[in-house]
């Protein structure tokens, strides 16, 4: 493989080769030419041929280039396989009744007026159990988009509160992997890290709680007696179409219970989808065939008997046909094209170079964290890769942080600050589209309520620049 001593220059062309997709098509193409924006994959795909174009350039053979894409999209491949087992997850609790009976659950005993904060708070304890914020999000995040669909609440708001709520408890969960590779990147124990992350991560979501309780008081839902009288008509509807038992709750026990014994996630995801198709031959009235089809393209209302399927809502019918193996297919293929980007420019270090020449020139501990916040930030930003940003920043910000005597816990907790809080507020990102494609909420349209990243970053820099929970004067000397 071609040996290369990367320049500023070369780094910053690299990078470009990203950006100007992204300001043209997502920037400009909607802002000052009044289009349609680039679809993400051809911000990719184009980013992608532009990185290409510059290491053939520099010499790369095609044979570099194609092993070095090949070693990227097999650390992918994890990813991948998760998106896929969520969607069949998703389309096996819809037909067996799982997502439906909560749904009822759900519009019989939330009270409106807190919605909002319902929303923030059930996804934590979820995700904390779990250890993921996608799956938290595709499963007990769809079941609170329903019930606020039918009642009628802001969409946005309830979406920033789903997404920050699975981001909290992914964040501070022993068993989410991106918390496990911030600390493994900068070598320091996992429960140090997660300890770290509460000084500014439980504030914040103390402040977003309170913001979204406060908020179900500003934008109530809006129901009036007729709306009050859909709602009572659809929770009949649903039960019809369903019959619920005790029995439905097994399939989320099982995440619940591999989550607790650390099991690897793809296995424990598909034994769940396993049971909850059993549960649909035995407990509901759809066929093996139903089954099959639900697996294979999502699961639709109109596999329902009876005349009750007309009287169901478009908007809940809608949330229901969903699932299935092709559900996540764009996410999947935008992370394809993000690790191909990444693993294009990765042949001449882009990213390492340019963060090492950005912050070479750092002479105060202020600057310093505050410098590997927004390295994180823009790391996770250009690659949609909390993998690639926890070692690519951490790599280049350790020694710093020991030199100014800094704890790394320190950098780990910067790491997730900015790297894994930015994510699902990045257009672009992977985390935005698996959003839209779950819940059906654009990023333009909820990232201002998701309150707990946009209290959490802006916290962090607060905490870089006072001193405060940075642990220098108890731990510099050890």
């Amino acid at each position: 493989m071609k040996a290369v001593n990367t320049t500023i220059y070369q780094a910053i062309i690299a990078i470009g080769a990203l950006l100007l997709p992204v300001i043209y098509g997502l920037m400009l193409r909607p802002l000052l030419f009044d289009q349609a924006p680039l679809p993400l994959e051809l911000v990719f795909l184009s980013a992608s041929i532009l990185a290409m174009v510059q290491l053939f350039y520099l010499g790369f053979r095609w044979h570099d280039i194609q092993y070095a894409v090949s070693e990227k999209i097999s650390k992918a491949i994890p990813t991948l396989l998760l998106l896929f087992a969520i969607g069949l997850l998703v389309g096996s609790w819809i037909i067996s009744g799982t997502i439906p009976m909560l749904v009822v659950y759900g519009l019989k005993l939330i009270e409106p007026d807190y919605i909002f904060i319902f929303a923030f708070v059930v996804p934590i304890f979820f995700s904390l159990c779990t250890g993921t914020s996608w799956g938290s999000i595709a499963t007990i995040g769809l079941v609170i988009i329903t019930v606020a669909n039918v009642i009628n609440a802001d969409l946005a708001i309830v979406t920033g509160a789903i997404v920050g709520g699975a981001y909290f408890g992914d964040k501070l969960s022993p068993l989410s992997d991106t918390t496990n590779i911030a600390a493994i990147a900068v070598e320091i124990d996992v429960y140090e890290h997660i300890q770290s992350m509460f000084y500014s991560t439980l504030p914040a979501a103390v402040l977003a709680a309170i913001a979204f309780i406060i908020l179900g008081f500003i934008y109530p839902p809006q129901m009036d007696s007729n709306e009050a009288a859909i709602v009572e008509s659809t929770v009949s509807i649903i039960e019809r179409l369903f019959h619920f038992n005790v029995l439905l709750l097994l399939p989320p026990l099982v995440i619940f219970y591999g989550s607790f014994k650390r099991m690897s996630p793809l296995p424990v995801l598909i034994f769940s989808t396993l049971i909850a198709c059993c549960l649909s031959l035995f407990l509901q009235d759809y066929s093996f065939d139903n089954i099959i089809q639900t697996l294979y393209k999502g699961f639709n209302v109109n596999m329902a008997q009876g005349s009750d399927i007309s009287m169901l809502p478009e908007s809940i019918a809608s949330l229901f046909n969903r699932g299935g193996l092709y559900a996540l297919s764009e996410p999947i293929i935008i992370t394809l094209l993000v690790f191909i980007y990444v693993g294009i420019i990765e042949q001449i270090q882009a990213m390492p170079t340019l963060i090492n020449r950005l912050f070479s020139g750092i002479k105060k501990t202020s600057t310093l964290i505050a410098s590997s916040l927004v390295a994180s930030g823009i790391t996770n930003a250009m690659t949609s890769s909390q993998y690639a940003n926890s070692f690519i920043v951490g790599e280049a910000f350790a020694k710093k942080y020991d030199e100014f005597g800094v704890p790394r816990k320190v950098l780990s907790r910067s790491l997730e600050d900015t790297g894994t809080m930015i994510e699902s507020l990045i257009p672009w990102s992977t985390t935005a589209v698996f959003v839209y494609v779950t819940l059906g909420v654009s990023v333009f349209d909820y990232w201002h309520w998701q309150l707990l990243s946009l209290i959490n970053i802006t916290l962090a820099f607060v905490f870089a620049y006072t001193g405060f929970c940075c642990f220098q004067s108890q731990d510099k000397n050890k």
